[in-house]
């Protein structure tokens, strides 16, 4: 069977196959044998309060769950942007908001309607890897630029001027990142944004962790730029991550007005709309009762990541940049690499460097992380990161098996 060109530049997803290695090594594990400690997929470990389970059931009961408009039910469009206007306050127009099917199907979406065959993308390295895959499947190209921790792991304008070519069509950030926890500076955003204007180029920010910043100074929609620029980017979020839904795959988009109904005949042809039952269950995320929940559980990320990141330090496995955002930390290991007798990355990725050292890391201490691989090609070996979405308990079990190990 002919294999399509798209399909074949399309790289494995290095998280879920790390993922599917730690099962397997877990399953082969004898009844004497520590469980594993899952540090590597970035999914919290809260699940959708109460409320929004409940109303979930009440879809289902009352059979609501036929097709909704592709732009999303319009009373859920209203409420998120009433979440805009509570706690960022923004006053965003429901009009722009288009919901989707997770923030994969915002990226796929946005990338159809605004790529190019040939049109190059600048992102920072490192990043999401399905950032770049979405570029690629609209025929793109990513333009990965190294960003080291003096900068926050983030794109500077004046790297986005020096890249910038014919071909360049706008950039793609995240703030907060992953695999970083950290954002762009406002006043450094607000820079792309108006160099990428005077461009005629797009500016995509995924915000999918924006609901868990934790620092005033970061914590803010790029929504929010000055001078109209704010209505110009487009802003991509999720219900996955601050709300805890992670399987019920929702998410959306805010747009500049003009492009909406070219997104919304996008969806159309291509998901018809989002889930209709997680659309009815969504709508219990605004209520008074969910949002103190979200705001307890996102105290608790941060208390998670004060204590956890300084534990690695203390280890050796130095985090160069505290996050702001997210459950992430990325950990420079090159000094337990040489400690472990692990070599360098060489010419090829899954040799030495942090991808051996996950390797080790699953054998030796039963706990489960994500080598650099998946996230930039400047420096895949040096760095490894760790999810704090997991328990403290499991938090206070994974250092103590390091220390032993150590």
């Amino acid at each position: 069977m002919r294999i399509a060109q798209r399909a074949q530049r399309v790289e494995p997803f290095y998280v879920m196959e790390l993922a599917k290695a730690a099962a397997e090594m877990a399953a082969q594990g004898g009844p004497d044998q520590r469980p594993m400690i899952y540090l590597n997929i970035g999914e919290p470990d809260f699940t959708a309060p109460p409320l929004v389970q409940a109303a979930a059931e009440r879809a289902i009961q009352n059979g609501r769950s036929q097709y909704t408009p592709a732009t999303g039910l319009p009373a859920l469009r209203r409420a998120i942007s009433g979440w805009y206007g509570s706690r960022f306050g923004l006053d965003v127009d429901p009009a722009r908001i288009v919901v989707t099917a997770g923030a994969s199907a915002a990226l796929q979406l946005a990338c159809l309607a605004l790529i190019e065959s040939g049109d190059e993308v600048l992102m920072p390295d490192p990043c999401y890897p399905c950032n770049r895959q979405f570029v690629q499947a609209a025929e793109g190209r990513a333009v990965l630029i190294p960003c080291g921790p003096e900068q926050r792991f983030q794109l500077s304008a004046d790297q986005v001027q020096t890249a910038w070519r014919a071909a360049t069509r706008g950039v793609l950030l995240a703030s907060p990142s992953n695999p970083t926890g950290t954002s762009i500076a406002r006043d450094e955003l607000e820079r792309i944004a108006r160099l990428v204007r005077e461009r005629g180029g797009v500016t995509l920010v995924d915000e999918i962790y924006l609901g868990l910043s934790y620092e005033e100074d970061y914590g803010h929609s790029a929504l929010g730029l000055p001078d109209g620029l704010g209505e110009e980017v487009i802003s991509i979020n999720s219900f996955s991550k601050y709300f805890n839904m992670t399987g019920w795959r929702l998410g959306w988009l805010v747009l500049p007005p003009a492009l909406v109904p070219v997104v919304e005949r996008l969806a159309q042809n291509l998901f018809i709309c989002a889930s209709t039952i997680a659309q009815h269950a969504a709508l219990a995320c605004f209520e008074p009762e969910s949002l103190a929940e979200f705001e307890r559980r996102r105290a608790e990320f941060k208390a998670r990541k004060d204590f956890f990141i300084p534990e690695l330090n203390r280890l050796g496995l130095s985090v160069p940049v505290m996050p702001d955002g997210a459950f992430y930390a990325w950990a420079d290991v090159r000094g337990l690499c040489e400690r472990w007798g692990i070599p360098p990355t060489g010419a090829q990725p899954d040799q030495g460097g942090s991808w051996a050292l996950a390797f080790e890391l699953m054998q030796r201490c039963q706990i489960a992380t994500t080598p650099g691989r998946d996230f930039g090609q400047a420096e895949p070996g040096r760095y490894l990161r760790f999810s704090t979405a997991n328990s403290m308990a499991q938090l206070h079990e994974a250092v103590q098996r390091l220390e032993q190990a150590l």
